[in-house]
This record gives structure tokens, C-alpha cells and sequence, in this order.
């Protein structure tokens, strides 16, 4: 997967003004960009659209010599609201940004044909989504922390579905599989590591992170009972970060002001 936080490597810097940059379009009573115009910078990269006071501010599209653009919505030359940004690879994002990064409600498309859709922070997945895996027509639904499976959620299978809860990607703890015949398989996911050990020590996982825990352990399923389907024994379902809301709705301009 591409690194999603590489949009604006190359994108040029409309708070240092450029004398080589070549702009086409309306101007203001101080000869700043204000309205609309077209403009190609020293870079190569190209941007059409709306300004405000030098800034892109409004709808515009900036294309990147690289191959990737941007089509959306911009605040005081930054990416803010909606819009859509293409990669060189074919991989696509579509939905809120703000301050130049994903934050809010969003769709990814991946190069494998993979689809995460649902919450973003600081161009992570963050919140309640659903990622789809295209090979396997298998789907992930519950709550994401930092771009990592964290907390409750739900795994469909084409013939049935596990819920449970998350910890660095990985299931853990009490869940049941629900089949299509009605039953259901009660039992918890312990972690066991490659040596075919039981990993009991939670503090000292956290501590050394998913990378650790994803290269020594695995999760490992013990069953316990069955039982016909009853929705309330189901595991807690994934429910909103109160975060979210927050943090995408407020912003804060701080180096410049163009409203």
C-alpha cells in the first residue's frame, strides 16, 4: 500500500511567492491572485481554480508533475473540505479533508482493489470503518485507532461472520462466529507465539508495539460452546469516537488569514 501521507512532497509553497512561477487569471487592487486563475510553478505542477488573497482558496484542481492530482475544495492554500486526490499508481481517496490532511469521512481505493471506507485523523483510518478485501470478498467492520484495528468490530465471510474485538490489527479476547444455519460458536482468541506458547504478559505487549506482536505471535481461536442465534449474546458492538467530530469540524489557520 502506498504511503498515503506523500501527497505534499512537491506541491509548491504559495506562502513564499515564486518569481518563476507563471500565472494566468485575476488579480486584486494588490496585484494578489484573487478569483480565478491558472497557474504553472517552477516545479512543473500545475493548479487551476479559485484564489483569495494569493492563496488557493475555494474549488480548484492541482496536478502534480508526478502523475498524482488533486480535484476539491482548498482554504487558505491548503486542502480543506471535500475533494477527490488521484495517485501515480492508480490508488485513489475521495472525501474530507482538512489542514492538508484526510480527516473525517472518506473513501480509499487501493492498487489491489481493496476499499476502506469510513473515518479518517491526521491521514489515518480512525474511527468506525469497513475495509474490504477485493481477493477474498471478506470485510472488516469496526473501530480503527491510528490506522489499526482497535476495539470492537466484525469480520463477514462469505458463509459467516466473527465478532469480537481488536487489538493491533488482530482479534483478541471473547467473540463468537455466527454461521448461516443460525448457530453460533462461542469462544475467545488467545495470542500464541511462534513457538507455540501462550503470550500472557499485556503490559509488556504494548509496550513493544504491533510490529512485535505481528512477527512473534498470532491469534489462535478456543472454542468453548454453541448455541442457537441469540443477539444478545453478541460481543459490544463498535460504536463512534466522540474524537472525531471534533477534530475535523474546528480549524485553526494559523499562517495566514483569508477569509
Amino acid at each position: 500500500m502506498i504511503n498515503i501521507d506523500k501527497e505534499n512532497e512537491e506541491e509548491e509553497d504559495e506562502y513564499i511567492s515564486n518569481p518563476l512561477d507563471e500565472y494566468e487569471g485575476d488579480r486584486n487592487d494588490k496585484g494578489e491572485r484573487h478569483g480565478y486563475g491558472k497557474t504553472l510553478s517552477s516545479n512543473g505542477d500545475v493548479y487551476i481554480g479559485e484564489y483569495r488573497q494569493g492563496f488557493r482558496h475555494g474549488k480548484g484542481l492541482y496536478v502534480f508533475k508526478n502523475g498524482s492530482k488533486y480535484d476539491g475544495e482548498w482554504r487558505c492554500g491548503l486542502k480543506h473540505g471535500q475533494g477527490i486526490f488521484w495517485y501515480p499508481d492508480g490508488t485513489r481517496y475521495e472525501g474530507e479533508w482538512k489542514d492538508d490532511t484526510k480527516c473525517g469521512f472518506g473513501i480509499y481505493e487501493y492498487m489491489n482493489k481493496d476499499i476502506y471506507e469510513g473515518g479518517w485523523k491526521k491521514n489515518n483510518r480512525h474511527g468506525l470503518g469497513t475495509y474490504k478485501y477485493f481477493e477474498s470478498s471478506v470485510k472488516f467492520i469496526g473501530t480503527w485507532i491510528e490506522d489499526k484495528m482497535q476495539g470492537p468490530g466484525q469480520l463477514v465471510y462469505p458463509q459467516y461472520s466473527f465478532y469480537g474485538s481488536w487489538e493491533f490489527n488482530t482479534p483478541l479476547g471473547r467473540g463468537c462466529f455466527v454461521f448461516e444455519n443460525d448457530t453460533m460458536q462461542h469462544g475467545h482468541f488467545i495470542r500464541r507465539s511462534k513457538s507455540n506458547s501462550m503470550v500472557n504478559d499485556s503490559k509488556k505487549q504494548m509496550n513493544n508495539g504491533s510490529k512485535l506482536l505481528n512477527e512473534n505471535s498470532f491469534p489462535a481461536w478456543c472454542p468453548q460452546f454453541l448455541t442457537s442465534y441469540n443477539p444478545d449474546l453478541l460481543p459490544p458492538a463498535a460504536t463512534p469516537l466522540e474524537e472525531i467530530k471534533s477534530n475535523c469540524n474546528s480549524s485553526i489557520f494559523h499562517k495566514v488569514s483569508c477569509n
